[in-house]
């Protein structure tokens, strides 16, 4: 996985001039932290459809059943159909991607919580979704999306790369040429990964996985699998079940370990599960005891090696 992973993104996060006022809302986090390990590609859909810059700012209308894209200076002129257009002709070229950062708030491009004016312009709810993040959506219902604003948090910052870098290794299988040992050991690969998110549908994709022989189309097995897998990382691991997978990992060393060094172990997964410990602390001691006893099965799980250390996440929590 050393090559740069391909992740569209809204061109003024990159601190492209793009916006309707002329500026940009450059992401530190993507320009100056996930750049080295991505291959950005950006998109404004709003130039996409040919408006200039600056322009007049757009906004959600709802009238009836129907959302429409509109100028807010209430100047002549509906953009729904020309946008849309764009957006489904920008998705269909955009299925190599393994990631995708929209901009929040913007009439285009924001993920959640967009306003939606009356036909008035008054009236306003944050229940709308950006028309070319609707279609992207829709059309490419695997792909990891978030936006600029949801990854300050370092939880969802941290599963937004884990994401990215899940699917572009499973992208990876398939480009080598589809084999069901394949997919089958990429999935033992992340089974404790899986197993941070949701125990629940974590049985339910392993009995899928389980059910591979039974599929004669492999190509269509596999996007299946694909929806299933990016559902289920979409879950944000929960400390409770972060806690029970490094238990699980602890029994691994039963034998190996004296009774201070299970001592210590314990007393920091401990420490982790009452949040007085950060994730990192304990995964750090046991790679520390998996380089000196090594297992086979363990040292190939991405649970702890999901992305470049060097991208320092797990740091804070």
């Amino acid at each position: 996985m050393s090559e740069n992973i391909p992740v569209g993104i809204s061109a003024c996060l990159l601190g492209e001039a793009v916006r309707y006022d002329g500026g940009h809302k450059r992401l530190a986090f993507a320009v100056e932290e996930l750049s080295p390990w991505v291959a950005f590609e950006p998109v404004c859909p709003e130039l996409g459809i040919g408006l200039p810059v600056p322009r007049p700012a757009l906004h959600l209308v709802k009238e009836g059943e129907a959302v429409s894209l509109r100028f807010s200076d209430k100047r002549e002129g509906d953009l729904t159909d020309a946008m849309t257009a764009f957006s489904q002709r920008q998705s269909d070229r955009l299925v190599h991607l393994c990631g995708y950062i929209v901009c929040a708030k913007s009439p285009s491009c924001g993920m959640e919580r967009v306003r939606v004016y009356d036909a008035e312009g008054k009236n306003n709810r944050k229940a709308g979704r950006g028309i070319f993040t609707s279609v992207l959506m829709s059309t490419l219902p695997w792909l990891p999306v978030e936006e600029d604003g949801r990854l300050h948090d370092p939880q969802i910052r941290e599963n937004f790369v884990e994401r990215i870098y899940a699917l572009h290794e499973l992208n990876s299988i398939r480009q080598q040429g589809l084999t069901r040992g394949a997919l089958i050991d990429y999935h033992s690969r992340y089974k404790l990964l899986l197993l941070a998110h949701s125990q629940p549908d974590y049985r339910e994709l392993g009995r899928f996985v389980a059910a591979i022989g039974e599929w004669k189309d492999l190509q269509a097995y596999f996007v299946e699998y694909r929806l299933r897998l990016m559902s289920l990382l979409a879950h944000l691991p929960s400390r409770r079940n972060h806690t029970n997978v490094l238990m699980h990992v602890q029994g691994y060393f039963r034998t190996q370990l004296n009774s201070r060094q299970r001592q210590e172990l314990a007393s920091l997964i401990d420490g982790y599960r009452r949040a007085t410990q950060p994730l990192l602390a304990p995964i750090t001691l046991l790679k520390h005891y998996m380089a000196e006893y090594p297992d086979a099965y363990l040292s190939g799980q991405r649970y702890f090696n999901p992305w470049p250390e060097a991208l320092r996440l797990r740091y804070g929590r």
